[in-house]
């Protein structure tokens, strides 16, 4: 009777024992074929057939013609490409700074004082406009003549000032557009990490008699590093792509003061119909990307965490 027991027993738990050791490695494959395809089809065959077309000179209406290193020649004898990337750079210090410190001050007062959905919401609302309608939006807001932003300086008394028609202030202007825009996603990253922060650190802290300026500096900087590490990445990324601000409010002008790297790309593309030197172009900032991300993770340590 009891070795009946035990074999009724073994049964039962085959069909168990079956379904454990199952390989799921095919349907995992098939729900990872789309987004493989895409993968492949949107970034890598762009990105490998960019960097030969690097190497040839093409007009979009011939066949492409391999020049080698021609591009990369002219390239470094550009001016314009240099002014491009000091542009550009002045623009990635600009957004990046104000943007990580504002951010990174509505998501403490977050943490601190409300953690309602409705604040969260309506800080990300910014988010949601596209560029090209935020641009549009400022460049009314800013006109020299029309702009509302003019017409209150002239108010409280002072001059006008031409916020995308002087070199001095269009890559600043176009910068806190941005920041606008993207702050207030930033700061939902930025909260998110703050999340990960036990509680009784800064009960430990209170009791301790740290103050609000101490806890800050002495408890939430050193572990939000992490985080604070990845926003940095990825907000440097999209701001060496910037485009559609720039092409609505400005054009690259006056005299080149606003053309940035990603604008000069499109212009030599698009505009001259020079594709092979627009894609040398695109390698460069693909090259520069790396070498910024690079260096950017090692500063940052983004991979590793205080919070043991």
């Amino acid at each position: 009777m009891a070795t009946l027991t035990s074999e009724n027993a073994a049964r039962r738990q085959q069909p168990g024992q079956r379904r454990r050791r199952r390989d799921d490695t095919k349907l995992a494959m098939i729900f990872i074929l789309p987004a493989s395809i895409g993968l492949v089809t949107f970034y890598f065959w762009p990105l490998l057939r960019g960097i030969w077309l690097s190497f040839t000179s093409w007009d979009l209406l011939s066949a492409a013609e391999f020049v080698g290193l021609a591009n990369y020649e002219r390239m470094f004898a550009d001016p314009v490409f240099w002014n491009a990337i000091r542009v550009t750079l002045y623009y990635v210090v600009v957004n990046i700074t104000i943007q990580t410190a504002v951010a990174l001050v509505i998501a403490v007062l977050m943490q601190r004082l409300t953690q309602s959905t409705l604040v969260r919401s309506l800080i990300l609302a910014p988010y949601l406009v596209s560029n090209v309608v935020a641009a549009l939006v400022f460049l009314w807001i800013l006109d020299f003549q029309l702009g509302i932003g003019n017409q209150f300086l002239e108010w409280i008394g002072l001059d006008r000032i031409g916020f995308f028609t002087t070199e001095a202030w269009a890559i600043p202007t176009i910068a806190l557009v941005n920041v606008w825009r993207h702050m207030g996603y930033t700061a939902l990253l930025i909260f998110a990490g703050l999340q990960a922060i036990p509680g009784n650190l800064y009960e430990s802290a209170r009791v301790d008699g740290a103050s609000e300026p101490r806890m800050f500096f002495g408890i939430t900087l050193p572990l939000l590093r992490p985080i604070l590490g990845l926003v940095l990445i990825i907000s440097v990324i999209g701001s060496f792509q910037v485009f559609d601000t720039v092409s609505v409010t400005t054009g690259g002008g006056p005299v080149n003061a606003s053309r940035v790297l990603q604008l000069y790309i499109y212009d030599n593309a698009f505009g001259q119909f020079d594709f092979g030197y627009a894609a040398a172009l695109s390698v460069a900032m693909l090259v520069i990307l790396m070498i910024v991300t690079f260096i950017q993770y090692r500063v940052t340590r983004a991979g590793q965490t205080d919070l043991n």
